[in-house]
């Protein structure tokens, strides 16, 4: 499978259609679990109908780290392999997962202001989020700052491997310390705490939402590869000579 893709054109093949299904599923997922969460689920017995912002905020924050295993994991097989397609996925992959980690402590802080009194507290699970997601930040300005791809690219992969450090602190940190956050309640042992009625429409957004970053690195993928397409066709094009509009035209009499 890595050496197939490691074929830019074939990897730009199954993102042109791998893309739109990826979207298609995104939107029936979405449909179906927002129908399911809002209008069959029962709300919670102890937080009302607030609980219902779980639909958004326990997918994006999966997502977060999700993402961020992705890019860790492309940054090494670049590393090991010098995948060709592999920085490029991982580059796609950091603005959405940036942007899910925001949208995760976003919705996050709107729940805990009713819930715990406070929007934000500097406990472990969301002090160590906030250090994800400028993590994030500085990956993507590590790229957005290259002037020598090359050295990027060996500067977004360290840093990818090094902050990947924090993700089993930012899962694990409800088990490891006292925090005001719930632990677990979907991946742990001994299965998901959430009644069945609850759980279904959130595991569909959850797959919803997975098909979205998909979708995403799909479309930043084949954009980045074609711009670098685009690159490599300008610099092996042949120069042409300039006209020469200062050219002396002998117009002396004969």
């Amino acid at each position: 499978m890595l050496s197939y893709f490691a074929n830019p054109s074939k990897f730009e093949a199954f993102a042109r259609k791998g893309g739109p299904i990826a979207f298609g599923i995104f939107l029936i997922c979405t449909l179906v679990a927002t129908v399911g969460g809002l209008l069959l689920a029962p709300e919670d017995y102890q937080q009302g109908d607030s609980a219902r912002i779980l639909y958004i905020h326990a997918p994006t924050a999966w997502l977060s780290l999700s993402a961020y295993t992705f890019i860790a994991m492309m940054s090494l097989i670049a590393f090991i392999w010098r995948h060709p397609v592999a920085d490029v996925t991982a580059r796609a992959a950091a603005a959405p997962g940036a942007a899910f980690t925001a949208l995760a402590l976003l919705s996050g802080a709107i729940w805990g202001a009713p819930t715990w009194g406070a929007a934000w507290v500097w406990d472990a699970r969301l002090t160590s989020m906030l250090l994800l997601f400028f993590i994030y930040i500085g990956y993507i300005a590590v790229w957005a700052a290259a002037t020598d791809t090359a050295r990027a690219a060996r500067i977004a992969r360290i840093l990818a491997l090094v902050g990947f450090i924090n993700i089993p602190i930012v899962k694990f940190s409800v088990d490891w310390w006292n925090t005001l956050h719930q632990p677990a309640s979907i991946l742990r042992i001994g299965g998901p705490t959430i009644h069945p009625s609850m759980l279904w429409p959130l595991l569909v957004m959850m797959v919803g939402f997975t098909a979205l970053l998909a979708w995403f690195v799909f479309v930043g993928a084949r954009a980045d590869l074609i711009a670098q397409r685009n690159q490599r066709a300008e610099a092996s094009a042949p120069s042409r000579p300039l006209d020469n509009p200062t050219a002396i035209i002998d117009e002396s009499p004969a």
